[in-house]
């Protein structure tokens, strides 16, 4: 489905939306919504896509309460700024649409987690995608870098780059739509993808020739990846055959962007099977590493060990290898750092970590 079209089917599926609203009001009913539950407590394993999705629990908007209803003028609001941005041919930042709402009276958000929210809740409802909505996020900070051909929107039309030729040493910087219609990967020579959560450690790479050496395509974080980044690591895996790597720093906040990138993030599970790569593999750093390698740690705050305990408690994480890992590190009571592989020099990380660990996971 082209760009066009696909706006066209989202201004639709929002005018419908708003028209059952409409409907239930004229009928003498209180407007009602229903949505998937969006907790772990409703994610579920969808073996058709390998991914984890919304259950069958669901959670009701209605109007009955003054917060309901203003959650409900809220909803329509929203839907008549992205149809008429679809009609103006204009896109906003989620930011920017939270700005705006300081001019829609009484449906004005309280603030910006709300407003991002009610979008994702309208994907959901609609059955689009929030870039169909003409809505982005700000930059996202994320850049690829390694020998692949694309062909991309920009102001002046569709361009050809190559992700080492074209592009400073920072790479390119991934846009907030990677579709096909705007987005095309047309070849590569990589033998498999590496997404990395630190600028540091990308930049390491980068400057030791990593890529070139052992045809990797390099994809930075820039902490948790936003959808976009996401996107593109699954269409490299799907549509050029390339396996996944992860490698992140041994904490529990990292462990959970590996999560979002392979199983999927429990706030957009509604679209897991176009975000997430369920062939990713995880390289490190693991609590084993940090024994194995005798790295440098730090000590475990409370809100570390809350967030594995909760992991322990995460069906996403359910697998003996995880539970051994998230298990072995509360026993310990550290983390550690990509960079604290420099303990052992700059190059040890190209020379000797990296090529141990993709060894035995059979990717070199």
């Amino acid at each position: 489905m082209a760009t066009n079209e696909r706006q066209k089917a989202a201004m639709d599926q929002l005018t419908t939306v708003v028209g059952r609203v409409y409907d239930q009001m004229r009928d003498g009913d209180i407007p009602l919504m229903s949505l998937p539950l969006r907790s772990k407590k409703n994610i579920e394993f969808d073996s058709r896509h390998s991914v984890w999705k919304y259950g069958s629990l669901q959670t009701n908007r209605t109007a009955k309460t003054v917060q309901g209803a203003q959650m409900m003028l809220r909803t329509v609001y929203t839907a008549d700024f992205i149809n008429a941005m679809i009609r103006e041919n204009k896109s906003s930042t989620l930011r920017e649409m939270y700005y705006i709402s300081e001019g829609w009276s009484h449906a004005k958000f309280d603030s910006q987690d709300e407003s991002n929210l009610l979008a994702e809740d309208l994907e959901i409802i609609a059955g689009c995608m929030r870039e169909d909505f003409k809505l982005r996020p700000e930059e996202s900070g994320a850049h690829l870098y390694g020998n692949l051909d694309i062909r991309t929107m920009t102001k002046k039309g569709m361009k050809d780059f190559n992700c080492i030729d074209d592009v400073a040493e920072t790479g390119f910087a991934v846009p907030y739509n990677v579709e096909r219609e705007i987005f095309e990967i047309r070849k590569t020579d990589a033998k498999f993808v590496m997404a990395i959560e630190t600028g540091g450690m990308y930049a390491r790479l980068v400057e030791n020739g990593f890529p070139e050496k052992h045809g990797a395509i390099l994809i930075h974080l820039s902490g948790q990846p936003g959808r976009s980044t996401r996107r593109l690591i699954k269409r490299l895996n799907e549509e050029m055959g390339l396996p996944i790597t992860v490698f992140t720093d041994g904490d529990p906040w990292s462990f959970r962007i590996f999560g979002s990138i392979a199983y999927g993030a429990i706030k957009t599970a509604h679209i897991s099977e176009y975000l997430a790569t369920p062939t990713a593999q995880f390289i490190g750093i693991t609590p084993s590493d940090i024994l194995n390698y005798k790295l440098p740690t730090d000590k475990l705050s409370d809100q570390d060990v809350g967030a594995l305990n909760a992991e322990l408690s995460d069906p996403r994480f359910a697998d003996a290898f995880w539970i051994s890992e998230i298990q072995a590190m509360l026993d310990m009571k550290k983390k550690s750092e990509q960079q604290a592989l420099a303990k052992y020099g700059l190059d040890y990380v190209t020379d000797t970590y990296l090529p141990e660990k993709l060894t035995d996971m059979g990717v070199l």
